[in-house]
C-alpha cells in the first residue's frame, strides 16, 4: 500500500483535530428534545467547527436496519444509485429522486478536509442526477421492476403530481413534465416554472397543497449563518408558495436555515417542515426542529435560534428577533432531519397517528446523532411526548462505519412506510411484523 501524500496527512490532521477540539470543549451531551428542551448555551467553535463522519459501507448479504419490536422491514428495493427522495403514484409506482451534493471547489485546508470527508461519507461527488420509476407489479412487497423515468436534471429532490402535470424540484428550477398514466419513462423536454439558485443547501422538496392550486418550495440557505451576506441568500432559506394557475410565486415562511421534508398535518391543516439548524455553536445548541410553517411567519435564522437566542456571530436585526417565533418541536442537534411523512393512527402497529422523520445523521458533533428513522406521535394537532425509532442501526457502534443513512420518507398504496437509504442505495418497506 503506498503512503498517503503529504497532502492528504495534513487533511486528515485538520479533520482529527476538529474533533479533538471539540472535545476540549463541553464535551458530548444528551440528545434535545420535545417541546421544551433545555437548550445548552452556545459555545462557539471558531473557524474549526467539529469534523466528524462515519466511513460509507453500505449493508451487506442479509445485514439490514433493526426494526422496532412489531414491526418487519424488507429492502423494496436495492441498487439504487444514492436515492433520496420518494413519490407514490396514483396506481402504486414508486418515483425515486436519485441525487447527491456536487463536489465544491475548496478553498482552503479546512474546505479539502470537509470534501474529502463528505465524499468519503458518500455525501457528495457525482450526482446521479435520475428520477427512477419502481412497480411491484405482484405486489409481494418488493419491486421486481426499475425504468429510468427522468434523466439529465440536475439534482432532483422534490416530486409532485397535479393532475396530468409532473413537477420536479431540481436544484436550479422548478420545473413540469407531461405525466402519462402507467408511462414507464418521460422523454419530453421539462418546462421551467421558476428558477432556483443552486448550491449551499441544495434539496428542494415539493408538496402540492390540500386544494390542488399551489406547491410550496423548500428552498435552504446558501451558508451556515449568512457567512457571504444577506445578498446572497435572497429567496432561500425559505418555502416558497407557487400558484400553479397564475405562475405568480411568493415567500410562504422565511427564516428557516434548511427546511426539506414538508408534510400536512390532517387535523389542523396545517404545514409542518423539519429543518436542519445552524452549525458551530456545540453538540446540542440548537437543535434541529419540526415546526407547523404559518403564512408569512419568520423563524429567526441567522439572526437567532428557538425562543430568540441571539447568535453573537450574526450581524443582528433587532425587528427580526422579535418577530421571531418559536418552533414546535426539538429534535436533537445536528441530527439532520430531512424525511417527513405523516402517518395515521394504525398505519404501523402499536403507533398512533404522527410523523415520521428520517434523521439522516450527523457529521458535525462529539458524538454522533441521528442515523435512524424516528417518530413523533402528535395530539390535537400538535407533537407530544418524546420521539420513538421506528428503524435503528444505521451506524456501527463503533461510529466508524454508516451502513445506510435514512433520507426521505413516503407511504406506499399499501399502507406500509417507505425510507430512501442513500448510503446503503436502497428503499426500505415497513410493515406490521
Amino acid at each position: 500500500m503506498t503512503e498517503p501524500s503529504l497532502f492528504a496527512r495534513v487533511v486528515a490532521f485538520i479533520g482529527q483535530g476538529a474533533v479533538l477540539i471539540r472535545h476540549s470543549g463541553d464535551g458530548p451531551r444528551q440528545p434535545v428534545f420535545g417541546t421544551t428542551p433545555a437548550i445548552p448555551a452556545a459555545k462557539p467553535q471558531g473557524k474549526i467547527p467539529t469534523l466528524k463522519m462515519p466511513t460509507a459501507k453500505g449493508w451487506e448479504g442479509d445485514h439490514k436496519p433493526t426494526a422496532a419490536a412489531g414491526l418487519k422491514v424488507n429492502a423494496f428495493a436495492r441498487g439504487l444509485v444514492h436515492p433520496r427522495n420518494m413519490h407514490v403514484l396514483p396506481n402504486g409506482d414508486v418515483l425515486v429522486a436519485e441525487s447527491m451534493g456536487e463536489r465544491g471547489n475548496p478553498r482552503s485546508l479546512f474546505d479539502h478536509a470537509m470534501s474529502a470527508t463528505m465524499q468519503r461519507a458518500r455525501a457528495s461527488g457525482d450526482s446521479p442526477n435520475r428520477v427512477t420509476l419502481l412497480r411491484d407489479a405482484d405486489g409481494d412487497g418488493v419491486a421486481e421492476q426499475s425504468f429510468a423515468y427522468i434523466e439529465n436534471v440536475r439534482q432532483p429532490y422534490g416530486i409532485a403530481l397535479v393532475g396530468d402535470t409532473l413537477y420536479v424540484g431540481a436544484s436550479d428550477a422548478l420545473l413540469a413534465y407531461p405525466y402519462v398514466a402507467g408511462a414507464t419513462k418521460i422523454t419530453a423536454q421539462p418546462k421551467k416554472l421558476m428558477d432556483l439558485v443552486p448550491g449551499g443547501h441544495w434539496t428542494r422538496n415539493l408538496i402540492v397543497s390540500k386544494d390542488g392550486t399551489k406547491l410550496y418550495v423548500a428552498v435552504g440557505s446558501l451558508s451556515n449563518i449568512a457567512d457571504e451576506g444577506m445578498g446572497v441568500e435572497e429567496n432561500r432559506a425559505c418555502i416558497h408558495e407557487y400558484d400553479l394557475q397564475t405562475g405568480q410565486s411568493r415567500i410562504f415562511a422565511g427564516g428557516l436555515r434548511n427546511p426539506v421534508g414538508m408534510a400536512f398535518e390532517p387535523e389542523g391543516g396545517m404545514l409542518w417542515t423539519v429543518v436542519n439548524e445552524r452549525d458551530g455553536l456545540g453538540d446540542e445548541t440548537p437543535p434541529d426542529y419540526l415546526t407547523s410553517v404559518r403564512d408569512g411567519g419568520f423563524y429567526g435564522w441567522p439572526y437567532c435560534y428557538w425562543n430568540r437566542v441571539v447568535d453573537d456571530r450574526v450581524p443582528q436585526d433587532a425587528a427580526k428577533v422579535a418577530s421571531a417565533q418559536q418552533p414546535d418541536y426539538a429534535l436533537g442537534g445536528h441530527t439532520a432531519s430531512l424525511g417527513l411523512c405523516w402517518l395515521p393512527a394504525g398505519t404501523l402497529p402499536g403507533f398512533p397517528a404522527g410523523m415520521a422523520i428520517g434523521q439522516h445523521g450527523s457529521w458535525n458533533r462529539s458524538k454522533l446523532s441521528g442515523y435512524k428513522l424516528a417518530f413523533v406521535a402528535f395530539e390535537n394537532g400538535k407533537p407530544v411526548g418524546m420521539p420513538r425509532e421506528i428503524l435503528t442501526d444505521f451506524l456501527s457502534k463503533d461510529e466508524k462505519h454508516s451502513f445506510g443513512r435514512p433520507v426521505g420518507v413516503a407511504l406506499a398504496a399499501d399502507g406500509a412506510v417507505l425510507m430512501a437509504d442513500d448510503v446503503g442505495d436502497v428503499i426500505w418497506r415497513v410493515t406490521g411484523a
